[in-house]
């Protein structure tokens, strides 16, 4: 009880918003991947890119921000890769990237 105790009056705890964003921000983690099965042609790739961009700057302020906020550095780090792969998903769907078999198979 006193560890739970604890944890709620902590500086980092559900009484403060190092916790409670970090909370909301796992939303953005769990679209992109119900995103994963979608079409690489609905993926918007300025969003997807801005959302990288947002996340990268999130993980810097994370660590940073005292006390360190572990909670919303491994949220946006966690986001960070959804992005990256959806982004990468994007770019194959433009024709921006190709993969290495395709390559060699045309050849």
């Amino acid at each position: 009880m006193a560890a739970f105790r604890a944890f709620l009056n902590s500086p980092v705890g559900p009484k403060t918003t190092h916790f409670w964003g970090p909370v909301a921000n796992w939303g953005f983690v769990a679209a992109g991947l119900a995103d994963m099965k979608k079409p690489p042609e609905m993926i918007s790739g300025n969003m997807t890119a801005a959302m990288c961009v947002y996340s990268a700057l999130f993980m810097r302020f994370a660590w940073m921000v005292q006390p360190r906020n572990y909670l919303l550095l491994v949220c946006h780090a966690s986001n960070e890769t959804v992005q990256l792969y959806q982004l990468s998903r994007w770019a194959k769907g433009q024709g921006l990237l190709s993969d290495k078999k395709e390559k060699a198979a045309s050849q």
